[in-house]
């Protein structure tokens, strides 16, 4: 037979409220996020005030712009033209071409539309020539003539005719570069100039010289007309340095807007007999304003602790020293502040800190530590510094191999494998030492 029976028991759980849920949402913000989610917030709840900093060129408006004649302009005047798409620019050198008939332009446009963002055309004539019922040699000659357009290279149909699309637009004597890149193409990539000059019977010098001229093309002709926005990065922290030498920490205003109560509705609120609806409606406004305050200056302070916390461990850094970051990782942040280990990442994630030595995003600041031979630690960004500098000052020549490499930062202190010295060299863009060789 079961026994029931009833029993007391504490237990001590985290609830996720929705203000604390708000709150974490607030801290992991960009400003750019941060400053849509307030205007929602203020569009939601009439309560909410948003003062918004005036970011204008010296606070003037626009209105108020002159010209040296005294003149007010029109506001048109001061908005750039947009620049010519790959297709418009394409279409405008066709409209000079004369004594085309209209199935021949028509093709060429087509044509034109159909380039990727590269300037590539990734059809061949007879996928062209089905789809607008014209005969596939005249294909051919409307990609002739959109490929004698500029810029050089545009409309080919791969990396090889790109290239030699240029360089017969060069004008030069250019056939041993020509047979370079019809027959050699993977060997110039591989940079095995050796093997080209053996198997063309050339100098190797003066294969050098052709593959220097080839790398000196562009592979991506069209990329150039690929006009993306720019977006404009707003420092969340200020640091300056002082008179006396010391860092101040600042977490700028400019990023965010400022939110107030409305004193109209707190004045609405103290009026209102508690019993009425709508005191109810303002006081729930009014408690989410209040909370919304709180969560901005609770941000605001993490970011200033955590911020004060990174400057004191790459106080180096930011005076200028040579040997760059102090290896610093979010845990080590985590203790110093006192914050948990979650609160960091959430605090540096798409922040950005104004220095006296640029723009940085916070998450550059933490560099993994490698062992010396001293058994002090160094940063991994300090390593790459440094393989970057025995890559630039190496003889083109005999370029330094991987291990190479390795056995001089040993030589120098620093343990590291052959294997860490390519993923940093990787990270950095740097080939090999076998594509990095000159000859």
């Amino acid at each position: 037979m079961n026994q029931f029976s009833l029993k007391q028991e504490q237990r001590l759980k985290l609830t996720m409220t929705p203000e604390l849920r708000q709150a974490i949402q607030i801290l992991q913000y960009s400003s750019e996020e941060l400053m849509c989610y307030l205007r929602e917030q203020a569009n939601e709840n009439p309560v909410i005030d948003l003062q918004e900093y005036d970011i204008s060129i010296d606070g003037e408006s626009r209105e108020n712009l002159k010209s040296k004649s005294g003149n007010t302009e029109e506001m048109l005047d001061w908005v750039a033209k947009p620049p010519d798409t790959l297709y418009e620019h394409l279409k405008s050198q066709l409209g000079l071409v004369c004594g085309l008939t209209c199935m021949q332009r028509k093709t060429a446009l087509y044509l034109i539309g159909n380039l990727d963002e590269k300037g590539y055309l990734a059809m061949d004539a007879l996928e062209v020539a089905g789809r607008i019922g014209v005969n596939p040699a005249e294909v051919l000659a409307m990609l002739a003539l959109v490929q004698s357009f500029e810029p050089a290279g545009i409309a080919a149909r791969n990396l090889e005719e790109c290239i030699l699309l240029q360089l017969r637009r060069s004008g030069a004597e250019v056939e041993l570069a020509i047979a370079v890149v019809q027959r050699h193409l993977a060997d110039l990539a591989a940079n095995r100039l050796q093997r080209i000059a053996d198997a063309l019977g050339a100098g190797i010098s003066e294969v050098q010289q052709m593959s220097d001229r080839i790398r000196r093309l562009n592979p991506f002709p069209g990329a150039a007309f690929n006009h993306n926005e720019h977006r404009y990065i707003i420092a969340d922290i200020t640091v300056e340095q002082s008179g006396s030498g010391k860092y101040q920490v600042r977490v700028s205003d400019t990023g965010s807007p400022q939110v107030a109560v409305n004193p109209h509705y707190r004045q609405m609120l103290r009026a209102l007999p508690k019993q009425e609806e709508a005191r109810q409606f303002i006081h729930d406004k009014y408690s989410t304003a209040c909370w919304l305050i709180k969560s901005l200056e609770q941000r605001r302070q993490t970011l200033k602790r955590v911020a004060e916390a990174i400057v004191a461990v790459q106080r180096d850094f930011f005076d200028g020293c040579s040997h760059g970051l102090q290896p610093l990782t979010q845990k080590d942040i985590a203790k110093s502040t006192g914050l948990h280990e979650s609160t960091i990442s959430r605090a540096v994630n798409n922040k950005y800190m104004q220095t006296p030595r640029g723009l940085f995003e916070l998450k550059y600041f933490f560099t993994s530590a490698l062992a010396s031979a001293n058994g002090e630690t160094a940063s991994s960004e300090s390593a790459k510094k440094r393989i970057r500098q025995l890559i630039d000052e190496e003889d083109k020549r005999k370029p330094l191999a991987d291990q190479t490499i390795a056995e001089t930062l040993a030589k120098e202190g620093l343990e590291i494998s052959r294997r860490t010295v390519a993923k940093y060299r990787e990270e950095m863009r740097c080939l090999s030492s076998a594509k990095r060789k000159r000859f």
